[in-house]
């Protein structure tokens, strides 16, 4: 018989307009009495559900992380519950026999014997930080798609600026392209005034490249493609602003993790901290931490035999990021242990597992910084870094007589000297 976990919880089934609760109360015989109440998502009514969970005794809740669904109904009961937030996937229940009241029931009964995986839910802060985090994230990704409709256009019309430059968005690049576009008939203007002292022995061959035909469509497209992406950069200064005075309690976290050779945007340091929060501790070791950050390969087992697999699909935002700075850390000049342990794997498995390990052991360092409230120690990885001296083989006089000896050659009996 399993063993009850905890005697008084209740499974929630959340729903966009409803939420179904089951209180199960256990006695000391072993027998659970269930009550199952609907409330609808409205903040009153969810108020209402604490009421109840409050006269029931009740503290220990789970539910499913439907969609964000769930944020509300967490946000009112964290403070006097335990919430359990668990992964549909792993709480799923018998099929051809599912309604919202079974479903809480299920939950309920999953809880008691406390069989239901805790999916990590950092602080309200963290979390506040995590959403804007998140948000600048796609508008980065917006201003880049904007960015390459831009290009597509320069493209079209033959303004080969790319094909000069390593960078069509730079400040000499933008004042040829503003230039094209307030006066589209006037080709054969001189550059050398729009152009960086750098570039000025570029100034004949950009001349070439920018004889076009930049139609109006096209024109009138890139103007708003422009305008579109100074309006998100702008959005995207407001919404690091916000985050800046957001992480003030946690300046020590971000200089801590600013002291690892691949990160020097403060921006990335937040981000991590947003991902995974600061406090190390409801991560049971490095392992499980890089496990729920998708850097570990899925356990696929059977019959004795372990098959091979991929990492998992978890970690949809820091795993990306984690990789990039892994990027940067192969290149960094201050610290060369990440470069040498990538080149010792890349030639036995290719730069994809390679750079996956590489970000595997750059979020250990991360947790075992922040466990110990400590800065990245570069000493300790000077030795590591260092190739190691090959010695000769050394053999003793005996081992040599009797090599000889294999080869043929009749050695007289001498004796060895010690």
């Amino acid at each position: 018989m399993l063993k009850i976990v905890h005697p008084i919880c209740c499974g929630i089934d959340v729903h966009k307009k409803f939420v179904v609760a089951t209180v199960g109360t256990t006695t000391q015989s072993g027998i659970t009495e269930y009550q199952t109440k609907q409330f609808s998502t409205f903040t009153e009514d969810l108020i209402r559900l604490l009421d109840w969970l409050k006269s029931q005794s009740c503290i220990h809740v789970c539910m499913e992380s439907t969609g964000k669904y769930w944020h509300p109904v967490f946000n009112i009961l964290e403070e006097y519950c335990t919430v359990v937030v668990a992964n549909p996937k792993y709480v799923k229940g018998i099929r051809g026999k599912k309604t919202d009241k079974k479903d809480s029931i299920w939950l309920c009964d999953l809880h008691k014997h406390g069989l239901v995986p805790n999916s990590f839910i950092p602080p309200l802060l963290i979390r506040q930080i995590r959403d804007l985090m998140r948000y600048r994230f796609k508008l980065i990704n917006f201003k880049s798609s904007e960015k390459n409709r831009v290009q597509n256009s320069l493209t079209v019309s033959n303004i080969m600026i790319s094909n000069v430059v390593s960078d069509t968005f730079g400040v000499s690049s933008m004042n040829i392209i503003n230039h094209i576009l307030e006066n589209p008939d006037d080709q054969d203007f001189d550059l050398s005034s729009m152009l960086h002292k750098s570039m000025q022995n570029k100034a004949e061959t950009l001349t070439k490249s920018i004889h076009g035909n930049l139609t109006k469509p096209q024109a009138d497209k890139m103007r708003v493609c422009l305008a579109h992406m100074e309006n998100i950069e702008n959005h995207i200064t407001d919404i690091e602003n916000v985050v800046l005075e957001l992480v003030q309690p946690y300046l020590r976290q971000i200089e801590i993790i600013l002291s690892l050779p691949s990160i020097k945007d403060i921006f990335t340091a937040i981000a991590i901290i947003g991902e995974i929060g600061t406090d190390m501790s409801v991560f049971h070791s490095s392992k499980h931490l890089c496990s729920w950050a998708g850097l570990t390969p899925q356990n696929n087992e059977s019959a004795g035999k372990k098959k091979s697999v991929r990492v998992s699909r978890a970690g949809v935002y820091i795993k990306p990021l984690l990789v990039q700075c892994a990027n940067a850390a192969i290149k960094s000049k201050k610290c060369t242990y990440f470069k040498v342990r990538y080149d010792q794997i890349k030639k036995r498995r290719g730069h994809k597992k390679a750079i996956i390990a590489i970000a595997h052991m750059l979020l250990n360092c991360i947790y075992h910084m922040l466990n110990k409230n400590e800065t990245f120690n570069y000493e300790l990885y000077e030795m590591d870094s260092k190739p190691k001296p090959t010695y000769a083989p050394q053999i003793t006089e005996e081992m040599a007589i009797r090599y000889l000896q294999t080869l043929g050659y009749q050695i007289p009996h001498m004796p060895i000297k010690m």
